[in-house]
This record gives structure tokens, sequence and C-alpha cells, in this order.
């Protein structure tokens, strides 16, 4: 996907067409007032104060036919410097123009003019509207004034606009994409999980089905774990406030913590992440060199105060449930542990079929003494500690200064979805820092105390972020393992009391085998209760009529095509008892 904002000639042309998109708003409202019109990522917008007006879908279609109009005359597009005081006069009727004037020097104040239409801005803009004719307005809603929610509700109109047709073309194809692979979109086809604003904004909730799949992925990964001496614990949702103050995350990550609550003279939080409970575990009782490595993990629920506008479904949400595991080790186990933890992730990946990553050494700022722990020496031995373990067992990786946690160094492992910007799904930090903090120690076989190195990792992220990139990637044909149903019967003649039996006694004959199965006998005709059961991802449907009644048989038919088979009840249920067991993708 284009980001306008990466490359020059883009981002001038993008912002030369927000100018051209508010002066055809200007023609079709004449009260219109304007705010400011950026370039983004995601190409460009402007927020206008209509009045009592608001911008409907049906007002699109019309702002594009002024603004064809506009770029067909071709007008010059001319840049003045103007006073302050000339600025106020030229504006003066516009107080969104103004409270940006009052903001700036005097005597580098610019404004451009298109035909009858002058604009306050820093430019740079194209040379005519005539090179603004590949454009396309994607979306418009509402947007608070400065993003406060005290001030009035603006209206944001988004577009993109492109040197060429044919640029243009591909980008609204891309775009068209990314809506059928939203997972936003998906979760709701295929009834997963659900948001209310009276629960609270990025705080989604589960439906059945989604629970489904959240549990799938939640005994996926930790059998695997557990074969690994994984030992999982449950630890609560809340800590003190000095229990953060004593992990450091009080003075490195408050502005991402929700506020404190007060009960009973003592101050508590909703935890963050969950690595001060497990510190706190490991400090239950004395330790010997014998028993580490001890490998501590849990499916644990955390709560991030994220800004509303970042907020997105459940793949960044403020709550959500970490696959979260903290490795105590001796120094020297350190090699092994990240080793067998990079195993684990590529182990991971096979299974779901990830293959576009790439691996990033993330490494502090020196120069940031905010963000990070205040050692110098415990950051060199960490970076250097785990640059030399990633090449002793052959990981290739870049390097980036400015992404490691506050208290050290990690591997980032970062996927590149099929829409949208990279992200990392799993991560393995080194820490040196918090085992010293909540003085953690073993006894070495030396007879003396010493300080464990934590590994802190993340396989799948957190299970909500892991499950929409799932969902995106595969455009929710999920493999047939992870469906939230796998069989959906459908008897032909709905009314048809033996085709019904036998219906049923397929499906629980298929339910016996653990595998998830519906019958769908509604009254509704046979082609509304398919269609319906596609738009759900149903991997398989079973089609019975009297056919397969009498010949004890099904007919299915694979998501997403239009052939059908007919085998044996005894054929079917090897085939997906087979395909569940090996975690196949259906074909």
């Amino acid at each position: 996907m284009v980001n306008f904002k990466e490359d020059e000639n883009l981002e001038m042309l993008n912002h030369s067409c927000a100018h051209l998109m508010a002066q055809a708003v200007k023609h079709l409202f004449p009260q219109a007032k304007f705010w400011v019109g950026p370039v983004v990522a995601e190409g460009f917008y402007y927020d206008i104060d209509l009045g009592d007006e608001v911008i409907r879908d049906e007002d699109i279609p019309k702002i594009e036919k002024e603004m064809k109009k506009l770029a067909k005359e071709g007008k010059k597009i001319y840049r003045r410097e103007v006073s302050k005081a000339e600025a106020m006069e030229m504006f003066a009727n516009d107080p969104y123009k103004v409270d940006l004037i009052e903001d700036l020097e005097d005597g580098h104040i610019t404004v451009y003019d298109q035909g009858d239409f002058t604009d306050l801005c820093r430019g740079p803009h194209v040379e005519s509207t005539k090179l603004l004719k590949n454009f396309k307005l994607v979306k418009h809603s509402g947007a608070y004034w400065k993003g406060d929610a005290n001030n009035k509700v603006l209206q944001r109109i988004y577009g993109v606009c492109f040197p060429t047709a044919e640029e243009l073309e591909a980008h609204l194809q891309e775009l068209e994409e990314a809506k059928e692979r939203d997972h936003r979109k998906i979760g709701k086809d295929m009834q997963l999980f659900m948001v209310d604003d009276l629960i609270g904004r990025g705080l989604p909730m589960f439906l059945p089905k989604g629970y489904v799949v959240w549990q799938e992925l939640e005994n996926y990964i930790k059998a695997k774990e557990r074969k690994l001496g994984y030992k999982h614990v449950m630890t609560p949702c809340v800590g003190t406030v000095g229990l953060y103050k004593t992990s450091g995350h009080w003075d490195h990550y408050k502005e991402n913590m929700f506020p404190a609550m007060e009960v009973e003279g003592e101050s508590f939080v909703l935890r963050p992440m969950n690595c001060p409970h497990h510190m706190m575990i490991y400090a239950n009782r004395m330790h010997s060199y014998k028993d580490l490595p001890l490998r501590i993990g849990e499916i644990a629920h955390d709560f991030r105060f994220e800004s509303s506008g970042t907020l997105k479904g459940i793949e960044r949400g403020r709550h959500f449930c970490q696959n979260d595991a903290h490795l105590f080790v001796t120094p020297e186990q350190i090699k092994q542990e990240v080793s067998s933890v990079v195993d684990l992730i590529f182990d991971v990946y096979k299974d779901f079929n990830i293959t576009d990553y790439r691996c990033v050494l993330s490494l502090r700022d020196p120069e940031d003494k905010v963000k990070y722990h205040d050692d110098d020496e415990m950051w060199n031995t960490a970076e250097n500690a785990l640059r030399e373990v990633l090449d002793s067992i052959g990981i290739e990786y870049t390097e980036e200064i400015g992404e490691a946690a506050f208290y050290g160094p990690k591997l980032d492992v970062n996927v590149k979805p099929a829409v949208g910007n990279e992200i990392t799904l799993s991560t393995c930090q080194l820490d040196f820092c918090l085992p010293a903090k909540f003085k953690l120690t073993y006894i070495d076989k030396d007879g003396e105390k010493k300080t464990p190195v934590v590994l802190h990792r993340a396989i799948l992220g957190s299970l909500d972020r892991f499950m929409a990139y799932i969902l995106e990637e595969t455009k929710g044909n999920l493999p047939l393992w992870l469906a939230p149903v796998q069989v959906k019967v459908l008897p032909v003649k709905n009314d048809d009391e033996e085709l019904n039996a036998y219906a049923n006694e397929i499906a629980d004959a298929l339910s016996d085998e653990d595998v998830r199965v519906e019958v769908d006998n509604r009254s509704e005709k046979l082609g509304y209760r398919m269609r319906e059961a596609q738009m759900e991802k149903v991997p398989y449907l079973l089609v019975l009529g009297k056919n397969e009644q009498e010949e004890g048989t099904v007919t299915y038919r694979i998501h997403g095509q239009r052939e059908t088979t007919t085998v044996t009840r005894a054929e079917f249920t090897e085939l997906v008892k087979r395909q569940i067991a090996n975690k196949e993708f259906v074909k």
C-alpha cells in the first residue's frame, strides 16, 4: 500500500488536491469554513465546518464532479507572501484560519491562489489544477476540532490523488482488497466479536464463535509450550502502584496506563504487562541453579490506554490478552534459551503458513535517558549478549536504534500483512534490569547468590492481534482446525422429518469425533442458507437430499468452490479428522 508521506511528489500532489477539494466544497457550500487539510499516510483530508449541515454519502459524487470541473479548467496555482495583518483581514470571516494565523510569525505567512479560491498554506503545490484530475474521495467522517471532544465536530473528507489514471485505479483496487480483508468486517460477517461504546471504546467482546477461535489459539500455543517445559500460571489483572514503581513501568510507561484507583488508602492500576507479577512468582521461594531455566507462561489479560484514534477492532484495543512468558535463566543458558524461543517462533509460523517476515534487533537510543533505564554498562552487556546469540545461531537480522523495551534489547519478528504496514508479531527480550530491581537471586553451584537473567517472550504476541492478522491473511477462510464451525449440514428439504433426522444423525456422529458442526434446517430456501454459510466462511457444507439419505452418503462442497463431492459418511469423517489433526487448510 502506498504511503503518501514517503514520496515528496505524491505528498505535494495530494496536498494540492486537498485545496482543490476545499475549493469545490466552497462552491457547493458557500458557508463552509476550513481548518486544516494535511497529507497523511493514506492520502489527504480536509476538516470543514459546514454550519448546521452534514456531509452525506450522496454529497461526495457532487463534490467530485465539481473537482473534475475545476481540474479541467486548469487554473494556475500561485504562491504569495502576506503580512500577518493582511492574513488576518483576508480570513477574518473564518475563525479556524484566524486561530492558525495567531500562532504564526509575521513576515513568513504564505497563501496560495487558484482561480476564485485562496487558502492559507506553507506549500509547496503543483503548478496547475490540471495536474489534479486523477483523484478519488474515499470516505468521510466527523472529527473534533483539534482532536478535543469538548470542541465542535467538523466534517472530515478523505481522498487520494495520483499522477496517472492507472496508478489511481491500482490504488483503488488495493483499497477494495483491504476493505474485504478488514478483520472488523470479517468479524462481523462471521459473528466473531463486537464492540459497543456503552461497554467502552477499545474493549472488544468475543461472541461464542469468536471465543472458539480464541480458545483454539490458547490451547494450541499452551500445548506447544508445555512440551518445552513451560509452567503456566494465572495472575490478577491489577497491581499496586508500588509494584510498577519497583519495576520502573511507573516512570517509563505511566502515560500508557489507566489511571490509578484509590482503594482503602492504597493505589492500584490495571496492569499493562505481566512481567512484574511473574517476577514476584519467582521471588516467592528460593531457587538453585538446578531449578533453572524456569519458564513461566500465561495467557494474560492486560490493559493499556491507547488513544482513541489508534483503536482498531481486536488488532489494537485497550484490553487484550498476551501470549506471555518469562524465562529465568543463568547467563550460560541465554544462548540455548533464545535459540529455543526462535525455533518455537518459526515452528508456529510454519503451522500458519507465515513466510513474509524479517528479524530486527531492537536497541536503545543511548541519547534518550528518559525512555530507557539509565545504566550504560547494563545496556552494553545486554545488547552485546543478544547480538552474539543471534550471530551464533545464524539468524539474519537488521538493527534498529530506539526500538528496545525500556529495560533491555529485544529480537522482534516483524511480518508483512497482505494489507497494511509491517507489524511486530513475536518478540524475545533480554533483561538484566528487572531481576536486579526485584532483587531476584539463585544459588549457583559454588554456593554464591547470583542474579538470574530474564527472557521476556511472546510468540503469538497478543491472541487478539494474532487473530486479526490471521483473519486478514486468510480473508476469514481459517484452517479447518481453527474454524469456529467446521461443518454445516443443510438438508435440501427442511420440512422432511426423515431427512432432518438423517442430518442430525450425521451431525451427532461428527460431534462425537470433536468436530464442530451445525445443522441448518430453518424455514428458508436452500440457496439462502447456503449463501449465509458462505458468508460465515464455514469450510465444509454438507447438502443432503433423499439420495444421500437412502445410500448413507454425504455430498460436500468446500467453501469458495462450486464443485460437489459425494462420499460415504465414514470417508468424510476420516477426511475431516485428518485435516484437523494435521492443521491443514481445506483445498
